[in-house]
């Protein structure tokens, strides 16, 4: 049992440092004061100061950073939504076409639902006028239309484990459905509410192949700037916002992980 357990905690290990290893290289390599990141050459923050001076990379940071968040947000609201209806109402008419519909962005390849959005809005426009050009707008649509399937999937998995008692039991001393819903519900799926948020947060501000398919020349995001510069090599401009967005996420995890715990805390 014991070499099992040191066995398990060596694949555990190695596991994580194939992960987060390349990402401590990135983080070391942005305060390198050499262009090549095979050499060190000493510290420096002139890449630091070269990412504050670049427009272009901020404006495409900017940009990625609303449509995640409206994104997001979006889909929360509907992927809550969605999960509720399949888990609450378990027989309506339509409901395995639903389900369906649900899932198809998991499983569908990422370069199909961007080549089928962008059909959809160039016959939108053609029949509407709407939308007049691809812009933020379109990149939030269809980043929302991914997003949405994941959030359903992690809120339902959370109500599926609810204890449905303390709903009854605050029905029968008379609050409305939608006081319990708000009041009881809603604080107690709230972890998966989070978890889901940032999911969709991540998945947005990581989609380089949806965005090139419906994003125009105003709606540049942080992803395709930086694929698009691969083609003359790394710049340790790169390392450095990389650096700086694994700080900002790392600390977003922890401040909804103190969120969730708190959340839960009442209910324990």
């Amino acid at each position: 049992m014991d070499s099992q357990s040191r066995t398990l905690k060596m694949i555990l290990i190695a596991g994580y440092a194939f992960l987060y290893i390349p990402l401590l290289v990135i983080v070391i390599f942005s305060f390198n004061e050499a262009r090549l990141i095979t050499s060190w050459t000493g510290f420096s923050l002139k890449w630091y100061r070269e990412l504050f001076s670049d427009t272009v990379m901020l404006r495409a940071t900017l940009t990625s950073f609303q449509i995640a968040t409206i994104a997001a947000t979006i889909a929360v609201i509907l992927g809550t939504l969605a999960a509720v209806t399949l888990v609450r109402f378990p027989h309506f008419r339509g409901r395995t076409l639903f389900i369906g519909l649900a899932a198809a962005p998991l499983v569908m390849p990422d370069i199909i639902t961007g080549l089928s959005l962008l059909l959809l809005f160039v016959g939108l426009h053609h029949l509407t006028g709407w939308p007049e050009s691809r812009d933020a707008v379109t990149v939030t649509i269809a980043h929302t239309t991914l997003a949405i399937s994941y959030v359903t999937a992690v809120v339902q998995a959370r109500l599926v484990e609810f204890d449905r008692s303390l709903e009854e039991a605050a029905l029968d001393l008379g609050a409305s459905p939608l006081k319990v819903f708000f009041s009881i519900t809603l604080p107690l799926i709230a972890p998966a509410i989070v978890t889901g948020w940032l999911f969709a947060f991540a998945l947005s501000l990581d989609d380089v192949v949806i965005a090139s398919f419906v994003a125009g020349p105003g709606a540049t995001t942080l992803p395709m700037v930086i694929f698009s510069s691969l083609r003359f090599g790394i710049s340790p401009e790169i390392n450095a916002l990389t650096t700086i967005l694994i700080l900002f996420l790392s600390l977003s995890m922890v401040i909804a992980t103190i969120i969730m715990r708190k959340t839960q805390r009442p209910a324990s």
